[in-house]
């Protein structure tokens, strides 16, 4: 959807400055490309920002290249849903610590500034391990490239006609993509990989271009690969419809710590469980036993009894009488609350 020739709007509606700093990215991480001799109309052209129409036979912008290179006011011209939302709340007393929203007119509010400005957000409380290459030192993670994954994905396979816009949320620890349309290779293929089909194929042409994102189809293996490797929980796939949503989340949270305090915690319910058992027998004094003795005693001749009838014959109050008898492992209670009586259980007659 993102190949259309958008006919009545001019090049010069692009944003020059987004431009200009994807083309220094592109030509700092493939130095000596082919596009690096191009002008500029003709570097757009050739990356699919830009198209010659048919109408007019002009150079005009692409709806990818609006939608990486435009302007907020520009972009929603023409999709009219079009909105991208980071929030990171890492202080819960505090509604947000941060929010970047594409509609605040304090910046262009395109794709290409979005995924920058929120990738450096992201990763800004991820340790790097040092490690030296060649004598340099490298910063770069599998972690960092997982986010990067995950951000490039989720704005890739956006469908920008749908409704809700896409929306960043990060908190202490974990972070959740959401992008408007449903996923176009299912859910199991995606967690499973080996097939690309993206919603936005010049999108990811031209976050490929600049080495985010994957074509093959690994992205997403990669993500849940990279996030065993650390022994984080298990990243989770959400499909939502009407409206069409789909939901990534990735959550800081180590897995071995999460099911030792899972078995933990069962583990002292059970020790709870039987330490409240064993006070309970211990509670059985002599006097009590007694009692018992006597109450099996009177069933045994009687046959069946009242708590009223067993009370007088042993001496004791009520209440106490039906303690006693709910402590009994050999007698049974019979008939409803206003009519209850008590026998002893077929193996105890």
């Amino acid at each position: 959807m993102d190949m259309e020739v958008l006919d009545d709007v001019p090049l010069e509606d692009l944003n020059y400055e987004t431009i200009l700093g994807y083309r220094n990215r592109h030509q700092v991480l493939n130095a000596g490309h082919p596009f690096e001799r191009l002008n500029n109309d003709e570097y757009l052209r050739s990356i699919g920002a830009a198209a010659i129409s048919k109408e007019d036979h002009q150079l005009h912008p692409t709806a990818a290249g609006m939608l990486i290179f435009g302007n907020e006011y520009n972009i929603v011209r023409h999709f009219p849903d079009y909105f991208l939302d980071y929030r990171e709340v890492l202080d819960p007393s505090i509604r947000w610590t941060d929010r970047l929203q594409s509609s605040s007119g304090e910046w262009s509010g395109n794709i290409c500034d979005f995924y920058f400005r929120v990738y450096n957000k992201i990763i800004k409380d991820v340790k790097v391990p040092f490690s030296m290459k060649g004598g340099d030192r490298i910063d770069d993670t599998p972690v960092h490239k997982a986010l990067r994954e995950a951000l490039a994905n989720c704005l890739i396979n956006a469908d920008y006609y749908g409704t809700r816009g896409v929306v960043i949320k990060k908190d202490q620890d974990r972070i959740i993509f959401e992008n408007p349309g449903y996923i176009r290779t299912g859910k199991e293929q995606m967690r499973k990989g080996g097939k690309s089909d993206p919603r936005n194929k010049t999108l990811m042409k031209m976050f490929n271009l600049v080495n985010i994102g994957e074509r093959s189809g690994s992205g997403v293996p990669n993500i849940f690969n990279t996030w065993e490797d650390q022994g984080w929980k298990e990243p989770v796939i959400e499909e939502r419809f009407d409206p069409d949503r789909t939901i990534l989340t990735l959550e800081f949270v180590d897995k071995t710590n999460k099911e030792k305090a899972a078995k933990k915690s069962g583990e002292e319910k059970t020790a709870k469980k039987s330490g409240e058992e064993k006070t309970a027998k211990k509670k059985i004094t002599n006097k009590t036993k007694e009692k018992m003795i006597k109450i099996k005693e009177y069933l045994s001749e009687n046959k069946e009894a009242k708590t009223k009838d067993i009370a007088e014959y042993i001496g004791l109050k009520h209440s106490r009488t039906r303690e006693i008898l709910s402590q009994m492992d050999s007698a049974e209670s019979i008939g409803t609350n206003t009519n209850r009586k008590y026998r002893l259980k077929d193996n105890q007659k």
